[in-house]
């Protein structure tokens, strides 16, 4: 998933410490409840450190309720697609359904690497891969993924 849409509203912040604009305080949950409505709720989530995806998180949440297994990792804020790839890989063995908050342009190449399909992710669009692997550790950028659904907020 990528962050909800962020607010430029206080120049004076930093780019990791931008909050999320009011649409993205209204599509973080929207999403929410569409994970919750597919039964797509993931069992881990790795997340970027900044606020806006921290804030996409939180919106997430107020639909779940408590959440408890979310990793904020610096490595996503600024990462490439190999920072991305090394997360994912790293999750616990056993894991069957996992969810990565992070940014663009790198949840688009994340995308195209593990599906073989090149797809826009506006804010708080969530894209559904199936993989095909036995373990995290065997994931793998050879756009072998199978593109289950891509939802944009825009087009609910």
């Amino acid at each position: 998933m990528r962050h909800a849409k962020s607010s430029w509203d206080d120049r004076a912040l930093s780019d990791h410490d931008r909050p999320l604009a009011p649409r993205g305080e209204r599509d973080a949950p929207r999403i929410g409840q569409l994970i919750q409505d597919k039964d797509l709720i993931p069992e881990q989530i790795l997340c970027s450190t900044a606020a806006r995806t921290r804030r996409t998180a939180a919106g997430l949440f107020s639909v779940w309720g408590d959440f408890s297994q979310i990793d904020y990792l610096g490595d996503l804020y600024h990462g490439d697609l190999q920072d991305y790839c090394e997360a994912l890989q790293a999750l616990p063995a056993g894991t069957q359904r996992a969810m990565l908050i992070g940014h663009n342009p790198t949840s688009e190449y994340l995308v195209t690497a593990l599906t073989g399909r090149q797809e826009r992710m506006p804010t708080a669009a969530l894209a559904h891969i199936q993989l095909g692997i036995d373990s995290w550790a065997d994931l793998s950028d050879d756009g072998s993924g199978t593109l289950r659904a891509l939802w944009r907020p825009k087009e609910l």
